[in-house]
Formats: structure tokens, C-alpha cells, sequence
């Protein structure tokens, strides 16, 4: 079925040949060769890709430093490093995972896939989207770059006040964490605000509310949180770069100021970053689920109501990380529940996931095997995060290695599992290869028993008063045994990635071919050529189902009239995704690059001189109006 719009001179996707209408459309949105093209593209597709490897890189040079820590621990009064690197390495460690990896890899996902899984051309805000990526690369590259130079933060990823200050620590480390922060969470709301758009207004015809797949909700509520979250953590880091450099007091309790202060601001933000981190998780989740159980995930409503209730109550969570700071008992208590009430959303996901995989017929495939990995791991975490929940359970753990544990158990079980096994599901979508099963089963072996091996022990070690962030223990303390049995497990679950990462490049190169769609999957993500099209669709979807490519079939309607020689998106209503409007969508562009690149030289040069913001915001505001000419307006449908 084809609709048609109202009819212009230009040639539209109506008047065409499939084979030709796809060499046209391919030339209309394609990337051009060459440095400046390649800086300039606006490709959803090749942004995602870019945000993935940068990410991964991260987690690779944040998991060394894992390694070297958890080496210098294997065994009491070791010096492998000092306790000055050491404090250097964990904060590095622990800013590298939450900040450059742990927030974007899952943004990376939602930046290739949720256009495609919508039925759209391109992602919102194209440009802004590159400029997003570049300003994520800079700040990285800043924070590393100060490292390789000695100029390295050591007060921790959370950097408490008053260590923070700039009485016990002078150096320029802090002030390079904190403007790294800054440029992560730019980068994080660009995304967020993006997402929200292409989800609620570019949504292929028929994509009602409750035909959306579950991945692109999970993704739309953790954009949502992203956007009421970030701003405290951005504001956090700002007031405290301005303690530092202009003699602010905000933090400073003889002036007037408040530590206190800094806490609540930055967990306001840090409770429901750790949902911004496992959510995507989930999105993985459903979508292999589905897939490998051949029907689609039982209690959508619930499912679809869980992740909006998870959005809300995070915000409700964050002082349970200040038990031990004086709180009247009302309002510890209020917390309490509501880091217990949390687990319930989470349970109704859980239940579903099973309910699906009872009721249909799972295939073990390896992104099936990774997320039964992460059910066993998650529910570990989680009933530990129940026990922390309690007040004198919490009062009596506090900074020993049991909650080390317990984070680990939900982050990297919440996050690492689904996401591995989400590499190995949408590889081939990526590439048009299959990674191989048998690498992939052993790599899970490893993660498994590695992980487990790891953190595990943190349990028993916290109950027996270990207490975290010290660099090394005295041998009577009885820890070394527990220490080492860590550590194994730390190097078999490094491996595990290094197989991967194997995995990944061979495969890339000559894995058996996968196919458009290898796994049979019902999203339209599948709907398309492996490695997707510059335009990832010829013809616009008309979506009547929630499983449209197994409710369909082969002969899907389609919507025609979008033009051909321009780039040219359908914008649709949001709730019925109704035809609304026809708009371009921006052509590729070298100024969000310079943009970011300006944006960070002001950044970077504020650190020494708050003269650089006052000099340089002309010329971002320049190359801004050079961004933003000429604009062009959609046309009615």
C-alpha cells in the first residue's frame, strides 16, 4: 500500500523504481569522502558507531586501571603502586566507567538504533547530534590527556567537599574532573533531547503509543531522566570549579557555605544515574528476549508502566547514599522505603522477562546466554541493595567493601551483561556479520565465573570490616586470602573482553554473513539492509501492529510522497503518529565540530584564566550563527 501526499515538481519516492529510488535516496544522505566530510557528517548511524568505539576504548583503559588496583590488592603491604597513584587511579577508574562509558554506551545505542527502530530517516537534531559527540570526545580527551601530562584528580568520581577544595588539594586535577563533568553531561542532555524528539514525533505512520517497542520506551524514559538529572551534577561541578578558581563559597563552611551541600546535589543526580546506566540494560533486554523466545515480551502495559514508575522513583533514592551523615530519622525512613518500594518496578521486569521465555520457545544463542547471566547477577545486586536500604544495615557497611560489592553486582550486571549481549545481537546489523557462537559462550564462561570470582569475595571482605579506598591492608587483618581469590577473578573477567574485543575484529573482517535479518527479530530495525542504507529506509513503514515484521510479513504498506533530491523527513502526531508535516532534515556540517572544538578551548582555557570564557564566547557565538544559517521550514502533509 502506498499513500500519497500532495504533489510538487520535485521527484518524490512515488515516482520511482525501487533500484533507482534507492541510488538516488543513497546519494541524497550520504556521507562524502574525505577529512572535512568525515568530520562534517550528520549520520545517525555513523555517530552511533563513533560514540560506541570511543566508549569502549574508555572502558578498556578504565578497566587497566582496574587490573593494576585490584593487583596492588592481591596481597597485604604491597607496593606496586603508592598510595598517591593509587588514589589517582581509583578516581580515574571511577570517573572513566560512570562518566565516559557507563552514561554513553547506552546513549551510542540509542543514537543508531531508536531512528531505525522508529522508522525514520534520521535522528532529530542531526547536527546537534554531532556536535554532541565531539563535545563528549573533548572532554575525555581533556580528562586523559590532563593524566598523561601529571595532571591528575585524586579526591574520587564523586569528589567530596572539602577534600575538594582547594585548601587540601591545589593542584589542577580537580578542576579538570570538574570541567570533564561539565562536557560529559552537555553531551548527555544533547542526546537525551534528541531521543525524546525522534520518539515522540518521528515515529513512522501507525507507531501509536502502545506499538512503540519496548527498547525505544526504555530509551525514551531514560532520556527523560537524563534531562531532570544532569542539571544538578552540571551545577554541582560548576559551583565547585568556581569555589577553586574565583573564590566562591559554596562548599565552604567558615564562609557560610555548606559540604553537606555538595552531596545532596551531586546524589541527586548520582541515584538516578544509576538507572540512567541500567536502563539501557533492560532496553537490550526486552529486545533479545523477544527475539529469541519467537513472541513478544509478555505485560507490555506493565512493562511500559514499570520503566515510568523506575523514572520517577529515582529521583526519590539519593540520600540512602547519606545515612551516616546526621539525617533526622522521618526523613531516613522516608528514603528507606523508598529505596525498598523502587525494587518492585524492577521485580515486574523480571517476571515478564521469564513469563516471556516460559511461554515461548528460547533459541541459546549467545545474547540469550549473556542475559540469563545478568538475571542471576541483577537479583544478586538488587537484594543486596535491599539489605543497604536499611538504615542499620547501612550505618554498619558504610564505606567497607560490601557496598563495593553491591555496586558492582548492579552496574556491571545491570550493564555489562545486557550490553555485551547486545553487541553480540546487533553486530551483524551493524556489520552484515555474525560474531561467532563458540568464542561467544567461552567469553561467557569467563565473564561469569570472572565476575562472580570478583566480586563476591567484596562481600565477605565488607562483613569483615575491610573498608574501601585504601590502597593497601596489614597481613593480621586476615583479608589477603579473599583479596587474591578478587583479583584472579578480576584478570579471567579482563580476559573476557579481550576475547570480545577479538571476537569483534575477526568477525568484522571474515564472520559468516548474518543476513538483513539472522535472527528473526519483529523490530524494524531489521526491516532494512545490514549495514542499514545512508536513508536506512527506502520507503517509509506504515506500522499496524507491534510486531510489525512478524505480523505483516513481506508485504509491508508502505507511505510515499517524501522527495527524493532532498533530505526530507516525515514528522508525525504523538500519540497516533498521524502524517503532520514534511521537513528537511539538516544537511552535513563542519561548524558543530567547530563548535565543540571552540566550546572546549574556552573550557580548557577557564581552568587557568577566567578571562578565557569573557575572549572566546564571541567566537562560539559566531560560529553558532554560521551553524544555524540559513533555516528552512517544513511543509504541511
Amino acid at each position: 500500500m502506498s499513500v500519497a501526499f500532495d504533489e510538487h515538481r520535485a521527484t518524490r519516492d512515488t515516482d520511482l523504481g525501487d533500484e533507482e529510488l534507492r541510488a538516488r535516496l543513497s546519494k541524497t544522505w550520504g556521507t562524502m569522502r574525505g577529512l572535512v566530510d568525515a568530520l562534517s557528517t550528520v549520520d545517525h548511524k555513523i555517530i552511533g558507531i563513533r560514540y560506541l568505539v570511543t566508549a569502549f576504548a574508555f572502558l578498556l583503559a578504565g578497566g587497566v586501571m582496574a587490573i593494576i588496583m585490584r593487583l596492588q590488592l592481591a596481597r597485604p603491604d604491597n607496593h606496586l603502586v603508592d598510595a598517591e597513584l593509587y588514589n589517582q587511579l581509583f578516581t580515574m577508574h571511577g570517573t572513566t566507567m560512570m562518566f565516559l562509558f557507563g552514561v554513553p554506551v547506552g546513549e551510542a545505542f540509542a543514537v543508531y538504533l531508536v531512528p531505525l527502530m522508529v522508522g525514520t530517516r534520521n535522528i532529530a537534531f542531526p547536527r546537534l547530534n554531532a556536535f554532541s559527540y565531539y563535545v563528549y570526545l573533548f572532554g575525555g580527551l581533556m580528562l586523559w590527556g590532563g593524566f598523561a601530562l601529571s595532571i591528575r584528580p585524586d579526591v574520587g568520581w564523586f569528589s567530596y567537599v572539602p577534600l575538594a577544595n582547594l585548601d587540601f588539594t591545589p593542584g589542577k586535577g580537580p578542576d579538570y574532573w570538574a570541567q570533564m563533568i561539565t562536557f560529559t553531561e552537555v553531551a548527555a542532555l544533547a542526546v537525551s533531547v534528541e531521543i525524546v524528539v525522534t520518539v515522540l514525533k518521528q515515529r513512522a505512520p501507525g507507531m501509536t503509543l502502545d506499538r512503540i517497542p519496548l527498547f525505544v520506551w526504555t530509551m525514551l524514559v531514560h532520556s527523560f531522566i537524563i534531562i531532570f538529572a544532569m542539571p544538578a551534577v552540571m551545577l554541582a561541578s560548576s559551583m565547585l570549579i568556581m569555589d577553586r578558581l574565583v573564590s566562591t563559597r559554596f562548599f565552604n563552611a567558615e564562609a557560610g557555605g555548606d559540604p553537606l551541600l555538595w552531596q545532596h546535589l551531586f546524589w541527586f543526580f548520582g541515584h538516578p544515574e544509576v538507572y540512567i546506566i541500567f536502563l539501557p540494560g533492560t532496553a537490550f533486554v526486552s529486545a533479545i528476549v523477544a527475539t529469541f523466545s519467537r513472541r513478544p515480551v509478555f505485560g507490555y502495559l506493565p512493562m511500559v508502566l514499570s520503566l515510568i514508575a523506575i523514572g520517577f522513583l529515582s529521583f526519590g533514592l539519593w540520600v540512602h547514599h547519606m545515612f551516616v551523615t546526621g539525617l533526622p530519622q522521618v526523613g531516613a525512613a522516608f528514603f528507606t522505603a523508598s529505596s525498598m518500594a523502587i525494587a518492585i518496578p524492577n521485580g515486574v521486569q523480571i517476571f515478564c522477562w521469564i513469563a516471556t521465555l516460559w511461554d515461548g520457545k528460547p533459541v541459546l544463542k549467545t545474547p540469550l546466554i549473556f542475559v540469563l547471566g545478568f538475571f542471576f547477577i541483577f537479583v544478586a545486586g538488587g537484594l543486596s541493595g535491599v539489605m543497604l536500604a536499611s538504615v542499620p544495615i547501612d550505618t554498619q557497611v558504610h564505606d567497607t567493601y560490601f557496598v563495593v560489592a553491591h555496586f558492582h553486582y548492579v552496574l556491571i550486571g545491570g550493564t555489562l551483561f545486557p550490553l555485551i549481549a547486545a553487541v553480540y545481537y546487533w553486530f551483524p546489523k551493524v556489520t552484515g556479520r555474525l560474531m561467532s557462537e563458540r568464542l561467544g559462550k567461552w567469553q561467557f564462561a569467563l565473564a561469569f565465573i570472572g565476575f562472580n570470582t570478583t566480586f563476591f569475595p567484596m562481600h565477605m571482605l565488607g562483613l569483615l570490616g575491610m573498608p574501601r579506598r585504601v590502597y593497601t591492608y596489614p597481613a593480621q587483618m586476615g583479608w589477603g586470602g579473599l583479596n587474591l581469590l578478587a583479583s584472579t577473578g578480576a584478570l579471567l573477567f579482563f580476559a573476557s573482553f579481550l576475547l570480545m574485543l577479538y571476537n569483534m575484529v575477526v568477525s568484522a573482517r571474515s564472520g559468516s554473513p548474518g543476513g538483513d535479518n539472522p535472527w528473526g527479530a519483529d523490530t524494524l530495525d531489521w526491516a532494512t539492509t545490514s549495514p542499514p542504507q545512508p536513508q536506512n529506509f527506502d520507503r517509509i513503514a506504515y506500522v499496524t501492529s507491534g510486531s510489525p515484521l512478524w505480523s505483516q510479513g513481506d508485504d509491508k504498506p508502505v507511505v510515499g510522497g517524501l522527495k527524493v533530491d532532498e533530505r526530507e523527513l516525515l514528522v508525525t502526531t504523538v500519540t497516533e503518529a498521524l502524517p503532520d508535516i514534511r521537513e528537511e532534515s539538516p544537511a552535513p556540517s563542519i561548524w558543530p565540530f567547530m563548535a565543540a572544538f571552540a566550546t572546549a578551548v574556552i573550557f580548557i582555557g577557564s581552568i587557568y584564566t577566567p578571562w578565557a570564557i569573557t575572549l572566546g564566547s564571541p567566537v562560539v557565538a559566531v560560529v553558532l550563527v554560521a551553524w544555524f544559517w540559513p533555516k528552512t521550514m517544513g511543509e504541511n502533509v
